[in-house]
């Protein structure tokens, strides 16, 4: 991935950038209630590349919440003027386009100088933002495809950050994130692990960067660094202990959701499964862990393979975060390499596609049927809770005398 040319004379260092959150509150003044202003410096090592505005907008503390959203003025008010009707209520095209939203917060103002100016940057500073001033019952609010016009560049780079985090465009004026549904959480980690492998590298977005979250990077071996590897190896042994510790509670007991360690944050069509199944679902982390240790790399062989290896890597992106103790212990003595720890191109490189996922989608309930008429036109295979430990390719199945880790 190439660099910008002015990213040296910048002295840009992605790793360095940080945000400030600035806003005052007048304890008595009554206008403060209800809608608040916050500004969010952007700076690289101690200096200010950047700027975004938040406007939130919390609709139980207004007495007409339209009203003190248009006093704000610029896009706060065509905000207000497009979800919000004349008693300040939402109105009936705003809440039939979400879930669920008490109130809503609106990005505008981005400034982004230099090398900065990029919408991967621009995503992960609203993801930030995001994160931090709202919950589940915002609606968040970015300018739309028409907001931008010719001359407003920070507005453009929102409207394609916004396309980044999975918003969903209300009018070509605005696109909206509802945050009560999981794909823009899962886009918002999508773009802080792309940024991070970027920092990582030493590089930035490349500024034709057309972002494919399917492609790979650049070409990059697909191979694990030593250090990727170690931690993936301990995250595989910690769901090898915990899936067997089910084995030995739940047996051929039924589960829901989030009971046990493991099984119950496997999807649904798995829930039924009895205790012979759940064995082999446990061997499938110690069949992936004894491949790491034997080759340094690791190839899901059949469906269960692929779960195990999934919740792998998000148990080893959770540990680098959380344990960065135990991390420095087990990498202790093994090579850095500017890709170590990338999981983001772990989930891409080290899977032929990403199928076995769409089971945790409600709205695709029967696609594991074999016999489902989208499972046929999409070629879907394997993704019967049966056929998860059938190998992909006959060649590559693991040896059938190997047995199991525990009795």
């Amino acid at each position: 991935m190439t660099t910008r040319p002015d990213q040296a004379a910048a002295g840009a260092d992605l790793s360095l950038l940080a945000l400030t959150f600035h806003h005052t509150h007048r304890l008595l003044d009554p206008s403060a209630q209800g809608v608040q202003r916050w500004d969010v410096r952007i700076d690289c090592a101690g200096e200010q590349v950047g700027s975004l505005g938040a406007v939130r907008g919390l609709y139980w503390q207004c007495d007409n919440l339209r009203e003190r959203m248009a006093d704000e003025g610029s896009f706060p008010a065509l905000v207000a003027g497009q979800l919000l009707d004349d008693e300040g209520h939402f109105t009936h095209e705003f809440e039939e386009f979400i879930e669920s939203s008490s109130s809503v917060l609106v990005v505008d103002q981005l400034q982004l100088t230099g090398p900065f100016a990029d919408p991967l940057i621009a995503a992960a500073v609203v993801g930030s933002a995001i994160e931090r001033l709202t919950d589940n019952y915002f609606a968040v609010v970015l300018p739309g495809k028409n907001a931008a016009g010719d001359t407003d560049a920070g507005a453009a780079l929102l409207a394609e950050a916004g396309a980044l985090l999975s918003a969903e465009t209300f009018s070509d004026e605005l696109q909206i994130i509802d945050n009560a549904l999981a794909a823009p959480g899962k886009a918002a980690q999508r773009v802080r692990s792309r940024l991070e492998g970027l920092a990582r590298r030493g590089n930035f977005p490349s500024a034709d960067q057309d972002w494919d979250w399917d492609e790979e990077d650049d070409g990059e071996d697909e191979v694990l660094t030593g250090r990727t590897a170690a931690v993936l190896r301990v995250a595989l042994d910690e769901l090898s202990a915990q899936a067997w510790e089910d084995v030995a509670e739940k047996g051929n007991a039924p589960v829901r959701r989030g009971e046990g360690l493991v099984l119950g944050a496997l999807p649904r069509v798995t829930w039924g499964q009895d205790r012979s199944w759940r064995r082999q679902m446990a061997r499938c982390f110690d069949d992936l862990s004894a491949a790491l240790a034997a080759a340094g790399g690791v190839e899901p062989l059949c469906t269960g393979e692929e779960m195990a290896l999934h919740l792998g890597i998000d148990r080893a992106r959770a540990l680098q975060r959380n344990r960065p103790r135990l991390v420095h212990e087990v990498v202790a003595g093994l090579p850095e390499d500017r890709r170590d720890f990338d999981w983001d191109w772990c989930s891409t490189v080290l899977f032929e596609d990403h199928d076995v996922l769409m089971l945790f989608d409600a709205s695709l309930d029967g696609i594991e049927d074999g016999g489902n008429e989208i499972n046929q036109a999409m070629g879907l295979s394997n993704l019967g809770a049966a056929q998860w430990f059938e190998p992909f390719r006959p060649d590559q199945a693991r040896d059938p005398g190997r047995g199991f880790r525990h009795p």
